[in-house]
């Protein structure tokens, strides 16, 4: 049986819009969705909630849960929702649903009054550690959903290991489920002296590094693409920063696919510098996904 989409609901604007993108993700899938509420989670955020003897786990199921189960099947009739409520804190909640779904969808933005942030802090703390690929939804309004418009491809960034493969697999079953175009960047830099003018720094050794960012990508994408040969595939190097040139490409794209390393037995994010920009500032939904 394929495991459900699983989205994490807080009762924000943001969460909403999660779960219009989970919705037709699960569409996609043919896969039921499961609204998700850990009841400790405004705690988390240090958010503003109503508080009093009337206050029950049965009032936050009507309020949030189920509204978000009605939401999703408006948008998706016929949809198999399930809901549950935990009394636990988000983020272990998020993390053991996250094991268990195909994917787990979460809003990039909480009902916590750290407006500074422009991710939530649950938001980022599950994506940093979840064992199972994580989507945070950030775009416009309408969350880019499932149903592609004009030009909306599917981007993933292309690591320098051969082996980091499961970002890629995901990227490319997410283009074939679309139907749309996958866009593979690999990002490449010279090393600074080489970076200058200067004639005798130029020409043939930013070749060379340009040669091998394209090796490394095609070496990457190789298998994948025998897997999907029905997938339009673009590649493309780019000199620079990878978060600059995956942050350029999330402008029209329908998703954004990002490979991350979890080190276990370590405290804190487990999220390198290009997936935390990636998550703060894309203009797409990102999907960050585990490399063993």
């Amino acid at each position: 049986m394929d495991l459900p989409i699983v989205v994490g609901v807080d009762g924000s604007e943001s969460s909403l819009r999660a779960v219009d993108w989970a919705a037709d993700e699960a569409a996609l899938r043919e896969v039921p969705l499961h609204v998700l509420y850990a009841s400790l989670w405004e705690r988390y955020e240090q958010a503003v909630f109503p508080t009093g003897p009337e206050r029950s786990e049965r009032m936050l199921t009507d309020v949030l849960v189920v509204a978000a189960a009605r939401r999703a099947r408006r948008r998706v009739p016929g949809m198999k929702v399930t809901t549950e409520v935990v009394a636990a804190g988000p983020v272990p909640v998020l993390r053991r649903a996250a094991s268990k779904a195909s994917a787990l969808v979460v809003g990039n933005r909480g009902r916590g009054g750290a407006g500074e942030l422009l991710l939530g802090s649950v938001g980022l703390a599950v994506a940093g550690r979840a064992d199972g690929p994580v989507v945070v939804v950030r775009g416009d309004a309408d969350g880019q959903g499932g149903a592609p418009g004009p030009g909306r491809r599917v981007v993933v960034g292309v690591p320098g290991e051969p082996d980091a493969t499961r970002a890629v697999r995901f990227a490319f079953r997410e283009a074939a489920r679309r139907r749309v175009p996958l866009e593979a960047v690999r990002a490449w830099h010279r090393p600074a002296p080489e970076s200058t003018d200067f004639p005798l720094f130029t020409g043939e050794p930013a070749d060379a590094y340009r040669q091998r960012a394209a090796e490394t990508l095609e070496a990457v994408l190789r298998g994948p693409a025998e897997e999907h040969p029905d997938v339009d595939v673009h590649r493309r190097t780019v000199e620079g920063h990878a978060r600059t040139a995956l942050l350029d490409a999330s402008a029209d794209a329908a998703l954004l696919v990002i490979g991350a390393r979890h080190p276990h037995g370590r405290f804190g994010l487990h999220i390198g510098r290009v997936t935390h920009g990636v998550l703060h500032h894309a203009d797409c939904p990102v999907a960050v996904v585990p490399e063993p």
